[in-house]
């Protein structure tokens, strides 16, 4: 019973890992692409952590230290998943808002201002972006 919660914890890791890799390179559609992954490995690991729960299985000696490792090693791919995909949506907000401001209409039109001087169009806030590899 403990194998196969192992082997789900492990197809959930390998899940975690390729989406983190992804939202590093922030390529986000890959990313997106792996959602349906790792939600069938979550689902998965769920029922079978529940189902060996239900009758009572425990790891015994070399699988405990297995589990634990793995228990270890998700915690630290999840937290890093939360901060990684925390940053893509922030990333994304700004880039949808860098886009709104720039289609909409300047309150000012073009033309001459105060004293005659030209009074340039409004300009969308300037935006960078960074890719880790």
């Amino acid at each position: 019973m403990m194998d196969a919660v192992i082997a789900a914890g492990e197809r959930l890791a390998e899940a975690l890992r390729a989406e983190n890799e992804a939202l590093a390179a922030l390529d986000l559609t890959r990313a997106a692409a792996m959602a349906t992954r790792k939600v069938q490995a979550t689902d998965a690991f769920a029922a079978a952590t529940a189902a060996a729960t239900r009758v009572g299985a425990r790891a015994e000696g070399g699988l405990r230290q297995m589990a634990e490792k793995l228990a270890t090693d998700l915690g630290s791919l999840g937290q890093q998943n939360r901060k990684l995909l925390e940053e893509a949506i922030a990333l994304q907000s700004r880039v949808i808002e860098t886009i709104a401001t720039a289609s909409r209409p300047a309150a000012h039109a073009p033309g001459y201002g105060r004293q005659g001087r030209h009074r340039p169009g409004a300009q969308a806030a300037a935006l960078a972006v960074v890719t880790r590899a």
